[in-house]
């Protein structure tokens, strides 16, 4: 997500939304949590997820506009974002992209590609030079996108 990030930000919104742990340790451990040194059990605060939060931001370096739920879960179930999803929010603030939940639907080439059409293909030298941005065939109706992964 972060190189979409780096790709179209300069076209586009984007914000993260932190809701509930995925893998806390008082629900359901994963080996990989473990072996990645992420390991938080579920936040009964507001506080505590704010400190998982921004544990993630610093540890991770994390460019991304965070946002954080609260513990009421508003934000995760109004878009059934657990354990993550992708959306793009048009400017008239409709969903103009709504991604397969995660872990196994969840497809940042989709969010990729919807952003190509609209803002142009970002082609990578694997030279290291900077990206470009093409020019786009057939871009979806004027939206401009708010991304929310």
């Amino acid at each position: 997500m972060v190189q979409i990030y780096n790709d179209y930000k300069d076209h586009a919104d984007f914000l993260t939304v932190y809701v509930r742990e995925a893998h806390p340790t008082d629900e359901w451990q994963m080996k990989s949590n473990v072996k990645d040194d992420v390991c938080y059990a579920q936040p009964k605060t507001l506080a505590q997820r704010v400190a998982i939060a921004n544990d993630f931001i610093k540890r991770f370096h994390y460019p991304i506009t965070f946002g954080i739920d609260d513990i009421n879960n508003a934000a995760n179930d109004a878009y059934s974002a657990w354990p993550e999803r992708f959306y793009i929010i048009d400017e008239s603030g409709r969903i103009a992209y709504r991604g397969g939940m995660g872990p196994f639907h969840y497809n940042p080439d989709e969010v990729r590609a919807w952003l190509a059409a609209r803002y142009g293909a970002v082609k990578h030298d694997p030279a290291g030079t900077p990206p470009t941005a093409g020019p786009s065939a057939t871009p979806p109706p004027t939206s401009s996108a708010r991304g929310s992964s």
